[in-house]
């Protein structure tokens, strides 16, 4: 390499030679290895990105392609799921009672195959649509704990909306209930305050652990957007609480959402019945996967029981813990499965091809679908994916119905027919699909369903239609932007 005065440095032909060789073995090498065990729009993506940018895109597929667990955690859940799987079979086998039509039986069998819970009976199901009401709600069931508090959640924070929920879970472990708390680390760790909620459990008696921690000094590193997303309360195994909220003021303590008023609308379910003891599992095994404890008691099932009446519910685990994309292929089987009406809210709507083309073939077929997203995204890169989707949805038959901005709707749930109820902390994305640890509830109930409609009434109520008219004639610079970003979200 030489160097003159005033110039560039001028490389060697051997140093040339070399960088030349070195860039072309790396394109060879990554066209055999990123096709393996992904989606081909995903290796396409990757392959694209170390093509233009071989250096930097190798360096960024070092740390974002891997997205298994470590050795531990899985082997962990995998003793979990027989353990699930032996202890219950003779629940499994005692068919539930119910008249609906006879795909929904093999739904539950499908489920039953992917995340190893069966059905369950006997429960009882109330939505909470109100985001201080649902904070309330399991502030007052954690005031009336007598043995133990289990909470799981995406995102935490002591803030003013949530001080209330703290107060009781510090209450409760004072006066001798066993009180776990689990939260994402990065997740929490985007919020302002994170450092205030930490002193605040270190001064208390609950017991708490950070998800998918990522502290290099500590030795505990991973793909960083490796993120446990679930959302669950169990308290005493007699209640527990799911859906899209996470424990925080509406604005995620953010001073521009608070500047233009923008706020999280949400969806919880309140459980009573046998369907809480498979909530409770799945939190005993992300605290052992956290802590190497394990909650014996709490990960038995021979005392369960499917009772008659009530609502018939299942709860499907998912996540890179499970070698199948678990609530992918539920939503892939729900929606072909329709008769009548799909009615999906999800406030990050990226699907694969699958879901793309499950969700257009029942528009085409005559299924009524329709789509609930929010107008205006809180993620930049997100939302112009998720547009990128609506002219083949809305050439399709589906129905796009915009959520009015600021709000954002972050609900995730969707009813098929008059038959089954859905929700969980899974979005319809390939992110929640592969990366995210998702907790998902079917629910068959016709009153459930009934609740929810009521629900997709108040959303349709307030949001306004797109047509596809409107969106063919968007502008030039906003499709490109739209096609860019999806690109982006394949990168997984």
């Amino acid at each position: 390499m030489i160097w003159t005065a005033f110039s560039l440095p001028t490389v060697s032909p051997w140093v040339s030679a070399l960088l030349l060789l070195v860039d072309l073995a790396i394109r060879i090498v990554v066209l055999g290895v990123i096709p393996g065990n992904r989606r081909p729009t995903t290796a396409m993506a990757w392959l694209l990105c170390i093509f233009f940018l071989p250096y930097i895109g190798l360096i960024l597929f070092l740390m974002f392609g891997n997205f298994r667990l470590s050795r531990r955690r899985r082997e962990t859940q995998d003793a979990v799921n027989l353990r699930i799987l032996e202890g219950t079979a003779d629940i499994a086998a005692q068919v539930p009672e119910y008249e609906g039509p006879a795909w929904v039986k093999s739904v539950m069998e499908l489920n039953r195959n992917l995340g190893y819970f069966p059905v369950l009976g006997g429960n009882s199901v109330e939505l909470i649509e109100g985001y201080q009401e649902s904070l309330d709600a399991m502030a007052d069931e954690v005031s009336r704990a007598t043995d133990y508090v289990n909470a799981e959640f995406y995102i935490m924070s002591s803030d003013d909306c949530t001080d209330r929920l703290f107060r009781e879970l510090e209450a409760a472990a004072e006066r001798g209930v066993r009180v776990r708390v689990l939260f994402d680390h990065i997740g929490s760790l985007r919020v302002p305050g994170y450092g205030d909620m930490i002193k605040r459990l270190k001064a208390s008696s609950i017991q708490w652990r950070r998800m998918l921690p990522l502290l290099p000094v500590k030795g505990q590193w991973r793909r960083p957007d490796l993120r446990n997303h679930r959302k669950i309360l169990v308290v005493d195994g007699r209640v527990g609480f799911t859906g899209s909220q996470n424990v925080i003021e509406p604005s995620y303590r953010n001073k521009k959402n608070h500047k233009i008023g923008r706020k999280w609308v949400e969806l919880m379910s309140r459980l009573e019945g046998p369907i809480v003891g498979t909530l409770n599992i799945m939190f005993a095994t992300d605290w052992s996967s956290e802590t190497e404890e394990n909650l014996e008691s709490q990960l038995a099932t021979h005392h369960w029981e499917s009772f008659s009446g009530g609502s018939l519910c299942q709860v499907v685990p998912s996540g890179p813990g499970f070698v199948t994309e678990n609530n992918l292929r539920l939503f892939n089987t729900l929606l072909y499965s329709a008769k009548d009406c799909i009615t999906i809210s999800s406030p990050y709507f990226v699907p694969d091809d699958s879901l793309l083309y499950a969700i257009t073939t029942a528009a085409q077929r005559g299924v009524l679908v329709e789509l609930f997203v929010s107008e205006q995204g809180d993620q930049f890169l997100v939302h112009h994916a998720q547009r990128s989707y609506y002219e083949a949805l809305l050439k399709a038959g589906v129905r796009i119905y915009l959520y009015p901005k600021p709000l954002v709707l972050h609900a995730k749930h969707f009813t098929v027919d008059s038959d089954v109820a859905v929700i969980g902390s899974s979005n319809m994305d390939m992110r929640s699909f592969s990366l995210n640890l998702e907790v998902t509830v079917m629910m068959i109930d016709r009153e459930v369903v009934q609740q929810m409609h009521t629900v997709e009434d108040h959303y349709r109520a307030v949001s306004r239609e797109l047509n596809l008219e409107e969106w063919v004639n968007r502008p030039v610079l906003a499709r490109y932007v739209d096609n860019v970003a999806r690109l982006t979200a394949t990168l997984q």
